[in-house]
């Protein structure tokens, strides 16, 4: 793989590895979506796979990479509960142990999720950028193999998801992706650049955790303490090699608040008879709120997961009620 960041290349030879234990994920289109946009919708449905996310692609092209010594050690990483779902599910199938760290207030679907696919999963700090400080520390003093989530191979793996998009429809005029640390956006980015450079790659962003957004816009690292529901979103920190590759590809990073994103739900809910979790929905917030970009492109939306806890729901479908 490439010393600097995953080519469309690697993202291809990710397949193989992809999809000995998962499926492609559908691409629809979506009418009524595209009525309330103002534009023509297409909804990527990374929220289809066994545990809910993208992400899943991803651990199972780094399990499949390591070496033997690796596999003994065991897998340390961190998450707010996607990414440990994918590194969970690939080290169980590739016979690894996993621990993961999580902050105190985690999903617990999402835990539970992890603890089913026999991961260990320990509760430290009240953010992801804590947990992820605490468990690499852990990986150092036993040993162990430590797993951020922006490696190049999650990277080349989640990249698959994009040549499915391109291969139902070879020329959308924008693919909107959200970022938490960028591994998603940056698969994006580097397969519309190698296809069809015409395809505009938007990341997208809850401005309750900005630092991504605005490292990117700065050009340098930006720290912002996160504070928004959508945890998949939720990181306080830039990593420097997905912010490396959005500086060469990324078209442009937009940011939307918590209740938009919260009515991107709701509209999801009954439009398209899909659960998104807050990360899954920002994609079709950023379409309406900036809908005179996008206004008659054809536009692909990454509802990049759907595991969203039945007590925000509630606590959402309550907002809903209320302003109603």
């Amino acid at each position: 793989m490439s010393l600097q960041y995953p080519t469309i290349t690697d993202i291809y030879a990710a397949r193989k590895h992809v999809y000995q234990y998962v499926t492609p994920t559908p691409l629809h289109y979506y009418a009524d979506l595209s009525r309330l946009a103002g534009c023509d919708i297409w909804v990527k449905h990374e929220n289809h796979h066994a545990v809910g996310a993208f992400k899943v692609r991803g651990g199972l092209v780094l399990a499949a990479g390591l070496s033997a010594g690796e596999r003994q050690a065991g897998l340390f990483t961190a998450s707010t509960g996607n990414h440990g779902q994918s590194i969970a599910f690939a080290a169980k199938v590739h016979g690894i142990k996993a621990r993961i760290a999580v902050p105190e207030k985690a999903n617990p679907g999402k835990v539970s999720a992890m603890r089913s696919l026999d991961a260990e999963v320990i509760h430290h700090g009240k953010n992801f950028d804590e947990a992820r400080e605490w468990i690499r520390q852990q990986a150092e003093e036993s040993g162990g193999c430590f797993i951020g989530p922006t490696e190049e191979s999650l990277i080349a793996g989640v990249g698959t998801y994009v040549l499915e998009i391109f291969e139902t429809l070879p020329d959308p005029d924008y693919i909107i992706v959200p970022v938490g640390g960028g591994s998603s956006v940056c698969a994006a980015s580097i397969v519309a650049h190698a296809i069809n450079p015409e395809t505009k790659v938007i990341g997208a962003q809850s401005s309750g955790a900005p630092a991504a957004q605005q490292s990117w816009k700065a050009g340098k690292p930006i720290e912002v303490a996160p504070n928004t529901f959508a945890e998949g979103v939720a990181t306080g920190v830039p990593f420097e090699n997905t912010q490396r590759i959005m500086r060469k590809y990324l078209n442009d990073f937009l940011l939307v608040d918590d209740a938009e994103i919260e009515a991107a739900i709701i509209h999801l809910l009954h439009l398209t008879h899909t659960l998104s979790e807050g990360a899954g929905a920002i994609p079709l917030a950023t379409a309406l709120r900036y809908r005179e970009r996008f206004r008659g492109k054809k536009v692909v939306l990454v509802l990049s997961g759907g595991n969203l806890s039945v007590a925000k729901l509630r606590r959402i479908l309550d907002r809903h009620r209320q302003q109603q």
